[in-house]
């Protein structure tokens, strides 16, 4: 008996084994790939795609990249060789996941290369990382201080190797990046007077690493000023490297006609329902900005509270009772001096879960910008879409992850889409309903995100400049022509980024339509949410083929 079981046993094991080893083979591709990643992955305005990284000096020579992309090779021929057509959808969804990442960093290094075609890339890799150092809430310990002096000692080195890489880079790019460096040195002098008693650094270490930067940098900005006459104005990527992004990126199945008709209707919608609500509230009086910080400090705290209130009681999604608050505080004045050079806010990251998210704004004024000044008129719109339940919540559920790869998966299609998403879902579930102007500030932003699809997309294809674009923007939505720079900038250097908004929220609205005719009475909008938001990272058309068991969106 003893024998025929263990023979039966030496059979059994070994029938499991290929899949076991398949199995095994994908979890240790997918760790190996995300430390890789937190070490090489390009510093990013987006706040979203914020992660955890280890420190030290970044490298950006022609010998690095090579080498990057000598390990992506390995990596996808280790994808590949794993074959998940048996496995469970929630597994195969997980291989997909993977093969997005990797289809990312391609993209990165090969098919929209920044590094090579871009030079406020290299602004991205040198101030970006300060901006992000400096959004975590002061005073800063040792490792913290050696970081932020780290970052700023690696500028000359960084810019040193983007003038042996760019390659007749496009003019427009380069015009927004002389712009974006003017007076870059007494903006680098106001945060370092403002920094030094926030760290643990020596003074004079300090001011002569900032000194060293400004001076990289102003020569950097006049490098480019010499370049400019002799490079070419074309801006656009093209359509196969558009559809590249969508289909093997951002997982969408679309083609760039079919988004544009989408971001075309969805346009209408919007200043349709704009001017229902302009002209139902027009004996309503307008709303006022705030007193100053303080008072809107404490009108978002009070306001955040009533959303996640609000959420629970109407039975719309679960908010955990771990989840910390998003908050506003006060600009410090080193971040006030390189606002521009990244978001200025806190999403915290998994390691921090135990923290506030904290948005740091400035004075409340006619003169801020598009969004900003919205938000000083009631920080609920933004709080829905940066706080909770929009990007804050929605990735700290994703950090919560038991599942490391869509722990550190992230996908801005969903991301956006989720926060989009929530602002007219809260809009139609009430929340706004004691304040007629806010419901105007809604449908407006509804405008904007309609209209960044066509722009997207125009501007990929080589249908609209980039000085074209932003004029569209201020005409159209209207936004001050600042904001409108900032953004067709933002578009055109990341293609396929403009469109996640509005494109993302199309997505979740048929998945919910489709999950609602599906289950019939047993549809459970809660739980059809909370499955939404903790899968966030994920793509919609896979998180429609794990929830219903319909692959028909996912590319092939």
């Amino acid at each position: 008996m003893k024998v025929f079981c263990a023979i039966l046993f030496i059979i059994v094991a070994s029938a499991e084994t290929p899949q076991a080893q398949q199995t095994d083979s994908f979890d240790k591709l997918a760790a190996d790939f995300w430390s890789w990643r937190a070490r090489y992955a390009p510093f990013t305005g987006d706040d979203v795609n914020r992660i955890e990284r280890p420190g030290g000096v970044r490298d950006w020579s022609r010998a690095k990249l090579d080498n990057q992309r000598k390990e992506l090779n390995e990596f996808e021929a280790r994808w590949r060789k794993i074959d998940s057509r048996a496995w469970p959808i929630a597994r195969q969804v997980d291989y997909r996941l993977v093969g997005s990442a990797l289809s990312r960093v391609r993209w990165e290094l090969d098919i929209n290369p920044g590094w090579r075609r871009d030079p406020t890339f290299y602004i991205g890799q040198t101030l970006t990382p300060i901006v992000e150092a400096l959004t975590v809430r002061g005073p800063y310990n040792e490792a913290q201080s050696r970081e932020i002096l780290t970052r700023i000692n690696n500028v000359p080195s960084i810019l040193e190797q983007a003038r042996q890489n760019l390659e007749k880079p496009a003019a427009p790019f380069a015009r927004v990046a002389v712009q974006s460096l003017e007076n870059i040195r007494p903006h680098l002098h106001q945060m370092a007077s403002a920094l030094a008693k926030s760290t643990t650094l020596k003074e004079q270490d300090f001011y002569a690493a900032t000194d060293r930067a400004a001076d990289a940098l102003e020569k950097y900005r006049g490098y480019l000023q010499q370049l400019l006459p002799s490079l070419p104005n074309e801006t656009a990527l093209g359509r196969d490297a558009y559809i590249f992004f969508l289909r093997n990126v951002a997982m969408l199945p679309y083609p760039p006609e079919q988004l544009l008709a989408a971001g075309r209707q969805e346009w209408d919608r919007a200043v349709a329902f704009e001017a229902f609500e302009i002209h139902r509230n027009r004996d309503v009086p307008p709303l006022k900005l705030a007193e100053n910080i303080d008072s809107w400090v404490r009108d978002a705290a009070a306001k955040e509270l009533l959303i996640r209130k609000f959420l629970n009681e109407r039975d719309i999604l679960t908010v955990p009772d771990w989840l910390q608050h998003y908050t506003l505080r006060s600009m410090p004045e080193f971040l006030r001096a390189l606002q521009g050079f990244g978001e200025t806010d806190d999403f915290t990251l998994p390691s921090r879960l135990n923290q506030d998210c904290i948005r740091y704004v400035t004075e409340p004024s006619a003169r801020l910008g598009y969004f900003w000044r919205a938000t000083a008129q009631d920080p609920r719109p933004i709080c829905v879409h940066e706080g909770i339940p929009g990007h804050y919540f929605q990735l700290c559920l994703s950090w919560k992850q038991e599942n490391p790869i869509r722990r550190h998966y992230y996908a801005s299609t969903a991301n956006e889409g989720i926060a989009f998403y929530a602002e007219e879902m809260m809009l139609q579930a009430g929340l706004f309903d004691d304040s007629p102007h806010t419901r105007e500030i809604i449908y407006n932003f509804m405008r904007l995100r309609a209209l960044r699809v066509e722009v997207d997309v125009r501007l990929a294809l080589g249908q609209a400049t980039l000085d074209q674009a932003a004029k569209y923007l201020h005409n159209k939505v209207p936004m001050d022509m600042e904001t409108a720079r900032a953004e067709a900038t933002a578009f055109a250097t990341g293609p396929g980024g403009a469109i996640s908004y509005q494109i993302g929220k199309l997505q979740i609205v048929k998945f919910l339509a489709d999950a609602r005719l599906q289950q019939g009475d047993r549809f459970n909008l809660r739980a059809f949410h909370d499955f939404v938001w903790k899968n966030g990272n994920v793509p919609i058309s896979l998180q429609r083929w794990e929830y219903l068991g319909d692959a028909s969106e996912v590319p092939k």
